[in-house]
């Protein structure tokens, strides 16, 4: 039997899980069927979580200085309140820290910071900003107290000036969220509070900032269609909405936008479009959007954020749809010609929460929240095969282990060419 995640119309996922309490909070995670995974890459488990050494983890990893990948639990460790880990590319996982008491519930991603320290927030009792070397030494930065913001679920971007921004979901004197800034001293300040109308609320994305010195993210709802927004904020504080919603053309984004390689930011929304399971989108920074991609469920639903391959394709998840409904692996071009490249079945993991990042082997690591051999989650490889010869270049071929090993350079461009 199947059953689809689904979230109420005007709702983000997050804020549906919300509104069961913010001490209630539950990974987002469907019941799954068992079907096949798709032969265009190939997933290799590396790490199923049991629970003790954390659960459900919400977000996606970040590639360290040091070639490790680190990332969060939302639950589990020893005091079920969730973990920071380290992992290797080969898959050896070591918990680095368990949240307890008021600091619990970490929801987001790790950003390291220039110091070499890693950066995150934890959601609980308002949430917090901390700071985490590779070593395990945790220190709390700082603890919001609704005026300032409540409850970021999404991490932190370092931006040229040194500084870390993000967003709140809820707080400030609207109680739709806030964007803030703060230093690696723990410094906060608020830099714009939403209002819950024109310019959005709710955010659950991380910030980016683009090439022209500005930050861009998404609210998940508000906006002139109460479908969410687009928009951008100088360093300084001021927003401009740049797109709302409609739900024909996406709606309710919880993902952050990644500026592709041609200028243009490129992102998803979790519900609208065609089939009301999600869109791909692309903006200019000048507010111009058009929808690339439609899903429909059986392609995936409830689309995560983006990461440009090397290849100058962009690599995403979605939460749910697919062969068992747990979820998808997917590339897309910039012109909108959607490839699924693997279906999850949940003794492999199931729904990944957050999109996907390309470690410096050429592989892209992700995680999903439920599934895998202890049903709590799981750290996962993609590998792609080949599509151009000029990856198969320089050594490219042995990086390669989909759909399979090549023996050398000619061995791998001779599949480029015949798929053989």
């Amino acid at each position: 039997m199947s059953t689809k995640t689904t979230y109420p119309r005007g709702a983000s996922p997050v804020a549906s899980a919300c509104a069961r309490g913010l001490f209630g909070w539950l990974p987002l995670v469907a019941v799954a069927i068992f079907g096949a995974a798709s032969a265009q890459a190939n997933s290799v488990p590396l790490y199923s979580f049991s629970y003790s050494d954390g659960e459900g983890p919400q977000a996606g990893l970040v590639e360290g200085s040091d070639g490790n990948f680190y990332g969060t639990t939302y639950q589990g460790g020893t005091s079920n309140a969730g973990t920071v880990f380290k992992i290797t590319s080969g898959g050896s996982l070591t918990t680095l820290y368990s949240f307890s008491g008021s600091r619990a519930y970490p929801y987001a991603a790790l950003v390291q910071g220039g110091d070499g320290a890693f950066y995150g927030t934890t959601s609980a009792n308002g949430g917090t900003v901390f700071k985490i070397t590779s070593g395990g030494s945790l220190t709390t930065l700082h603890s919001f107290n609704f005026s300032d913001g409540y409850a970021p679920l999404v991490g932190l971007v370092q931006g040229d000036d040194s500084d870390f921004y993000g967003t709140t979901f809820s707080g400030g004197a609207s109680n739709a969220g806030t964007v803030f800034k703060i230093t690696s001293g723990g410094s906060l300040t608020t830099l714009h509070v939403f209002s819950g109308g024109s310019d959005g609320k709710n955010s659950v994305a991380v910030l980016m900032q683009g090439s022209d010195g500005n930050f861009y993210g998404t609210t998940s709802q508000g906006g002139a269609g109460n479908a969410g927004t687009v928009f951008k904020i100088t360093s300084g504080g001021s927003l401009t909405t740049l797109y709302s919603f409609n739900d024909t053309d996406g709606a309710n984004p919880r993902a952050g936008l990644v500026q592709g390689s041609d200028g243009s930011f490129y992102g998803t929304t979790s519900q609208g479009g065609a089939s009301d399971a999600g869109t791909v989108f692309t903006i200019t920074s000048g507010g111009s959007l058009t929808t690339l991609y439609s899903f429909n469920d059986t392609d995936g639903a409830n689309p995560q954020g983006l990461v440009q391959g090397s290849d100058g394709n962009f690599f995403g998840t979605t939460i749910t749809g697919g062969a068992s409904d747990v979820g998808t692996v997917f590339k897309i071009t910039s012109a909108g010609n959607l490839t699924t490249l693997y279906d999850f079945n949940y003794t492999d993991g199931a729904n990944p929460p957050a999109g996907l990042v390309q470690g410096s082997d050429g592989n892209f690591y992700g995680t999903t929240s439920a599934g895998g051999a202890g049903n709590a989650g799981t750290v996962f490889k993609i590998t792609v095969a080949p599509t151009n010869a000029d990856q198969c270049r320089n050594g490219g071929w042995a990086t390669f282990t989909s759909p399979r090993t090549f023996k050398n350079q000619g061995d791998c461009i001779r599949f480029v060419k015949t798929g053989k």
